[in-house]
């Protein structure tokens, strides 16, 4: 029998696919109820025990649930709380660097739960039932022996110092249920420059009840603070319920992803409210910050400037919007005329790091500020980042070698690995940000000398990257990370992703072969240290599935991200894209959540920015999906549909406004972009 490999691959590569999107698969402790919600169902689960936590922010609070099921499926519930505009005093014990992590926060176990009692008995909840999340986390028990049954919901105030707990009875009986109840009360205070802070919990169950049968009484648990004659946050809990409800409709009404695979669509619509509701008051104003339980009203250049701030027109969410460019505008205080170094970091609302390391951070904020100038659409806000974006290019310029590639001390990971005098990251950021500026440039009719200058400096610098980079590491004629280096690193992906393929099928066989693991791609795997071959960041895996999709590696990279979207969205550390493990636990700092839809605008749909109401797209139909779309872009000042469809040999693509109107259509070979003006 003659079997044709070409449709082999195809038919596997779709039975793959359909593996992943349309079944339970074994490792899977969480299953997809809706677009936008997912349920642990703790009767039916094989996993247990099972514990995991879940990180929810307001602009003056943030809250980690952790909870812990055991073999008999008992619920065990610990409630993080940071205020994270009030500042306490150190400790006299305490390094000096710990005014960088500086929050009212606190612990709270089960202990602040109220007491009930039934016919002078305390009332206990039957065995967890399931864990619902949706953008707050909701957990409901079986009816107890009395047949009363607890419902738990948990969520931030929107705008206030307050973090709720939400407690529901339901009697399933056919008797009215008489209930006691005995409330919590508890007060702690700290002292700051501020002034005196006070945190309270207060719960207000009823001491007395009737409940009838099939009907519920919800009483709540507040924990909340206030700096010295502040009020406290109101009683209206049903406001800030209504505030999250809110946020939660504005995130799944913008920016909608349509794909045939179910993970996919729900992992973006979950990584849209990580991404967006970090987000906080502070002196800086609004500002994003990566949040994880150690990073609060404070900027990075690369969490911030870089990573999700660019995000934030695709969305359309204006408070990102004024959160990036507070960010920007803080970087751009400390311009000076020697061009020395900026600092990485204003944390704590505001304070430059003690020691600035020069991580490739001017590279970092060039690419990430003229990537968001372009993509909002905004001539004065582009003009306002103008000057931030000129200067980062410029002190770039007079970093460059003798080689000609940009030196830096670091880069984004702050020598936790070695990274040479001059790395990969930073000039291929630095030459993204040449291309993006020069785009900008002509958009705000800049002079032809700096716009074209800018463009010649890139095309230097694309040449100086392949000869000093690029090297035969570990077999594949790809990049190695610094001059003296010789293991693969995740961060080869970066010229992928900036458009320089020269090497791009030795550097995909790098990420998709060599470093890659159940849990994306390691940072490296043959480092003399052992334990940096444990260590992985998602933002390496993010940044290399947007590169692979855009070099073309289509049906490759799918298989890849749906695998690894599976595992963070359904297995055993849910809802969200993460940080690094070892470091940190595997937080879910927020910018990652903004990487990861990011892998979708840039890489899968291909869409860059080249002007203030212009795009070129090259959108990578893998080859088991006949369309895909994603609705509701909020960029470049509009409000858009993108929908590819696959077409015989060809591509179709279509634009629409949000009336339904056409305003493009192509058939194409997608052998190179497409190019679309709103002008």
């Amino acid at each position: 029998m003659k079997i044709n490999v070409k449709n082999y691959i195809v038919i596997l590569f779709f039975l793959t696919s359909f593996s992943i999107s349309g079944q339970k698969l074994p490792n899977n402790h969480w299953e997809i109820t809706s677009k936008t919600s997912i349920k642990f169902d703790a009767l039916k689960s094989q996993q247990l025990p099972y514990e995991d936590n879940i990180e929810m922010d307001g602009k003056k609070v943030a809250g980690i649930v952790s909870y812990v099921i055991d073999s008999a499926a008992t619920l065990t519930i610990n409630r993080q709380v940071f205020f994270p505009q009030l500042h306490p005093f150190l400790g006299e014990n305490d390094p000096s660097w710990f005014v960088y992590r500086s929050y009212v926060k606190n612990t709270f176990s089960d202990a602040i739960v109220p007491k009930v009692f039934i016919n002078n008995k305390r009332f206990f909840p039957g065995k967890l039932k399931n864990v619902i999340i949706n953008g707050m986390i909701h957990f409901e028990h079986l009816p107890s022996s009395s047949g009363l049954q607890l419902k738990r919901t948990f969520l931030p105030s929107p705008s206030e110092r307050l973090f709720i707990e939400q407690l529901t009875l339901t009697n399933t009986t056919a008797n009215a249920i008489s209930i006691n109840a005995t409330n919590t009360s508890l007060k702690h205070e700290d002292m700051g420059a501020s002034g005196k802070f006070t945190t309270v919990v207060q719960s207000n169950a009823p001491s007395k009840a009737i409940i009838e049968p099939n009907q519920s009484i919800t009483f709540s648990i507040r924990i909340m603070s206030k700096l010295n004659d502040e009020a406290f946050p109101s009683q209206e809990i049903q406001k800030s319920i209504a505030g999250r409800e809110l946020f939660l409709r504005k995130m799944s009404s913008s920016l909608i992803l349509e794909t045939p695979n179910p993970t996919l669509n729900t992992l973006f619509e979950f990584s849209k409210i990580r991404a967006s509701e970090s987000i906080y008051d502070s002196k800086l104003g609004l500002i994003h910050s990566p949040g994880g339980g150690r990073y609060y009203v404070g900027i990075w250049a690369n969490d911030q400037a870089e990573y999700v701030s660019p995000f934030f027109p695709y969305l359309g969410y204006d408070t990102g919007n004024i959160s990036a460019v507070n960010a920007y505008k803080a970087f751009a205080t400390k311009m000076n005329k020697e061009y020395t170094k900026l600092p990485y970091a204003f944390e704590v609302e505001g304070l430059p790091p003690p020691a600035p390391l020069d991580r490739g951070d001017a590279a970092m904020i060039a690419y990430g500020a003229s990537q968001f100038a372009l993509a909002l659409g905004d001539k004065k806000i582009a003009n306002d980042l103008w000057p931030l974006i000129s200067w980062s290019l410029e002190y770039c310029k007079r970093q460059l070698n003798e080689s000609g590639v940009v030196k830096s001390e670091s880069d984004e990971m702050e020598n936790r690995v070695e990274t040479g005098s001059a790395n990969l990251a930073t000039s291929s950021l630095y030459y993204g940000a040449l291309n993006h500026a020069s785009d900008l440039g002509k958009s705000l009719r800049k002079s032809k000398r700096i716009t074209n200058g800018y463009t010649k400096e890139a095309a230097i610098l694309a040449k100086n990257i392949d000869a000093y980079f690029g090297a035969q590491i570990e077999g594949l004629n790809t990049y190695k990370y610094y001059k003296e280096h010789t293991a693969l690193r995740h961060w080869v992906c970066l010229p992928l992703v900036v458009g320089l393929n020269n090497r791009k099928d030795a550097t995909i066989t790098a990420l998709f072969d060599r470093l890659w693991t159940e849990n994306g791609v390691h940072v490296e795997k043959n480092n003399p240290n052992k334990a940096i071959s444990t260590i992985f960041w998602d933002r390496g895996t993010l940044y290399a599935l947007r590169g692979t999709f855009l070099s073309g590696a289509t049906d490759q990279s799918l298989q890849k991200l749906e695998q690894f979207s599976n595992k963070r969205l359904l297995e055993d550390r849910v809802p969200y894209v993460v940080e690094a493990y070892p470091e940190g636990n595997m937080a879910h700092l927020s910018a990652e959540s903004g990487l990861y839809c990011r892998v979708f605008i840039e890489g899968l749909f291909g869409i860059n920015p080249t002007g203030l109401k212009s795009f070129s797209m090259i959108p990578r139909l893998p080859t088991g999906w006949n369309n895909m779309a994603l609705r509701k872009i909020k960029a470049f000042g509009q409000d858009f549909d993108i929908e590819v469809t696959r077409n015989d040999k060809l591509t179709t693509i279509k634009i629409l406004d949000q009336k339904g109107k056409l305003l493009y259509q192509k058939n194409t070979n997608l052998k190179k972009p497409v190019s679309f003006s709103f002008n």
